[in-house]
């Protein structure tokens, strides 16, 4: 079950290198801010730099905030995400129906 910190410095940046222009077609930036054990802060760049950055960019058009627990969740079932969000424990700022096309790069 892999953790936000190996998603986000290996698996992403694998899933949107094998297919770039796929990744580029969501036209999105994103801000992920995990807590807890191996939890930190991503940008998902997915419209102009395509790629994953340590940190926080500034100019995410969604962000979304969940521990590395429910991170591991969402990994290995992306329909728990709804679960997540309605019960709290998944927070989206900012444009959250972008949220709902990362499954295409994520799932």
């Amino acid at each position: 079950m892999p953790n936000a910190t190996t998603s986000f410095t290996q698996d992403i940046p694998n899933k949107i290198s094998a297919d770039p222009e796929k990744a580029k077609g969501i036209g999105a930036i994103f801000v992920f801010k995990v807590t807890g054990d191996h939890g930190g802060t991503w940008t998902l760049n997915l419209k102009d730099e395509v790629g994953v950055t340590e940190g926080d960019s500034g100019n995410a058009e969604c962000t979304i905030e969940l521990a590395n627990e429910d991170w591991e969740t969402i990994s290995t079932n992306a329909g728990a995400a709804m679960q997540l969000y309605f019960g709290g424990k998944l927070k989206v700022s900012g444009n959250a129906m972008l949220a709902t096309k990362l499954q295409q790069i994520l799932g």
